[in-house]
């Protein structure tokens, strides 16, 4: 993600004025939907950057339930050392020298794994194999906190880029996280490779094998959702790519795109679009990738680099691209085209900035449907912004619609919603993203710190008997991260799905420790939503159009009338509004 905070610089436009006095008057004049389940206040908390197996891969169960992670595939054991299937994780080598491929030639399975770097994490010398760590690793998932203590873990930034993460997935065998890790990392940002070229040159090792493992102590708040509450264990991140896409994401169930700053789309200048074709006689190193080089793609144009290795697999498939004609997709993190208070940002200064966005989002919809929401966001003042706002991660920054008009009234800061809750005010729909020190990203951050802040937020509802009755809390992530993950990813177009990530529930209508398998992604926030209070889906090309899955009792992961995205309604019991549900760990962590 980009760290950055944007400067301050010109002023909102006019049309925006107007296009507000258009939604606020079709929001005048709409009904307050009623919703359709007992859940009234929707509450989605999203921290950053971990995967499933990374989090919950060695999470056993309540009884009668059953879990698809590295402990029940006998990856590993449960005290986390390598299980009788534990080459099932192996991860390869490979070649690729000439255009980009999603699966490259694979030369035979790492020996050991490659010391993992310490990236950039608090406290560690940078870009360094971390002494913490041995430097012969067996071949596959590794327990991060037997090599140090879980509550300080900060550690290595795998590298999480949209054209990385069709390779670690290698079409389905999961296997190339390494490679792809090892060979190109975060981006050659337009530069040649540095020579000599190691296994720690993109400063990155095999830190995306690590994981957390619940049976040693690990992620204990997490753990107390999960068997107290409810989970996912077939939630995905639904880009594959970076922080900042996947949040656009999450507020419009699509890609923003290189434009006019009206919707009408542009070709951006060269040095921006990605390529991701090898740099001459290199292995797998892009030509043009990086937080501070290319970054759209124009994916219905088969002959631009990297595409076509995506749309033949997606062809074999018989899945669409979802790419429009002459569009270019940022798929990966810029940033967003506005200041904190609607001002807009020079991209002349900033080249690597958004144009403002026209996409519906959901906050547009409900305002429109007189339905309350707020976007609550840590580090976001009165006047401004501190370091610990992540300019990235808030879908409705990028939007016009929002930015330039009163809906950017609902944007606040996170203590906003601790008094909201407090003294029930809370909006029927609040989105709530972490202060940057809490966010759970690794290297600036860990899971313990985002536990502490999911506890927080958890138990201000909770404490609140009234307003938790009718309540459902999603926390979850933004992405994997580009952890390892050993599970089914659906192919839905050019975009994703991707990995795994956590993704539990807490709510009075949810059973103790269910585990729900049905097939989801970050869409499904938007058509949980959308079902709830009986809104459409936000535009014809949007991800919340895709039906629900149906799976056999015998495979519920896959399904069978895919492209399949579920609306989370399978997690709950509606019918049954439990009295036993409790504070999280009230005792601490």
């Amino acid at each position: 993600m980009n760290f950055c905070l944007i400067s301050r610089a010109l002023a909102c436009s006019v049309a925006g004025a107007i296009l507000f006095a258009c939604i606020t008057e079709s929001a005048a004049m709409a009904a307050s939907s009623s919703p359709k389940s007992p859940i009234h206040h929707v509450i989605l908390v999203v921290g950053e950057n971990h995967s499933f197996d990374n989090l919950f891969g060695g999470y056993q169960p309540v009884s009668g339930q059953s879990v698809d992670n590295l402990l029940s595939e006998g990856i590993i054991k449960a005290d986390g050392t390598p299980g009788p299937h534990f080459d099932k994780a192996a991860q390869w080598n490979a070649t690729n020298h000439d255009r980009y491929s999603i699966a490259p030639s694979r030369t035979g399975p790492y020996p050991r794994l490659p010391q993992p770097n310490t990236t950039f994490a608090f406290g560690q010398p940078p870009g360094v194999p971390d002494k913490r760590f041995p430097a012969d690793l067996p071949d596959g998932p590794f327990p991060l906190s037997k090599y140090g203590a879980y509550q300080l873990s900060y550690t290595g930034d795998p590298s999480h880029r949209f054209f990385q993460m069709w390779q670690q997935f290698d079409e389905g065998r999961n296997d190339l996280f390494v490679w792809a890790a090892v060979t190109i990392g975060f981006g050659s940002d337009g530069k040649p490779p540095p020579a000599p070229f190691t296994d720690q040159s993109t400063r990155q090792g095999a830190v995306a094998m690590g994981f957390y493992n619940m049976n040693l102590g690990d992620a204990p708040v997490f753990k107390f959702i999960a068997d107290h509450y409810a989970m996912s264990d077939n939630f995905h991140q639904a880009i594959m790519g970076g922080t900042g896409a996947s949040f656009i994401f999450l507020g419009t169930g699509d890609l923003a795109f290189y434009s006019d700053g009206n919707g009408n789309p542009l070709t951006p200048p060269t040095e921006l679009i990605e390529d991701p074709d090898p740099w001459s006689g290199s292995n797998n190193w892009y030509r043009r990738d990086g937080y501070h080089s290319g970054t759209y793609v124009n994916c219905a144009d088969r002959s631009q680099p990297g595409v076509a290795a995506i749309l033949d697999y997606l062809k074999t498939l018989h899945r669409p691209s979802n790419c429009a004609a002459d569009h270019y997709y940022l798929v990966n993190n810029y940033g967003p085209p506005y200041n904190p208070d609607g001002t807009l940002v020079d991209r002349k200064q900033h080249p690597y900035t958004l144009p403002p966005q026209t996409l519906p989002n959901i906050g547009e919809v409900l305002s429109k449907a007189g339905i309350p929401w707020k976007y609550y966001i840590g580090g976001l003042k009165p006047g401004g912004a501190n370091d610990s706002w992540c300019s990235i991660c808030n879908p409705m920054q990028f939007s016009r619609n929002v930015m330039t008009t009163g809906l950017r009234a609902n944007i606040t800061g996170v203590t906003d919603f601790f008094h909201d809750a407090e003294s029930g005010t809370l909006p029927a729909v609040s989105f709530v993203r972490p202060y940057e020190p809490y966010s759970g990203h690794p290297a600036n951050s860990s899971v313990a710190a985002y536990e502490y802040f999911v506890q927080a937020v958890a138990n201000a509802v909770i404490k609140q008997p009234q307003l938790f009755a009718d309540t459902a809390i999603f926390v979850t992530f933004d992405e994997g991260g580009g952890y390892y993950d050993s599970g089914y990813i659906q192919p839905l177009d050019f975009f994703g799905d991707g990995t795994r990530m956590p993704m539990t529930v807490i709510s009075p209508y949810v059973e103790p420790g269910v585990i729900d398998h049905a097939y989801a992604d970050q869409a499904s926030f938007l058509k949980f939503i959308e079902w709830n209070w009986g809104l459409a889906p936000l535009s014809s090309r949007s991800r919340d159009n895709l039906p629900n899955p149906i799976a056999s009792t015998q495979n519920p992961y896959v399904p069978s009338n895919g492209p399949a995205i579920g609306d989370l309604q399978s997690i709950f019991d509606f019918s049954h509004r439990r009295s036993d549900a409790p504070l999280i760990l009230p005792g601490g962590i």
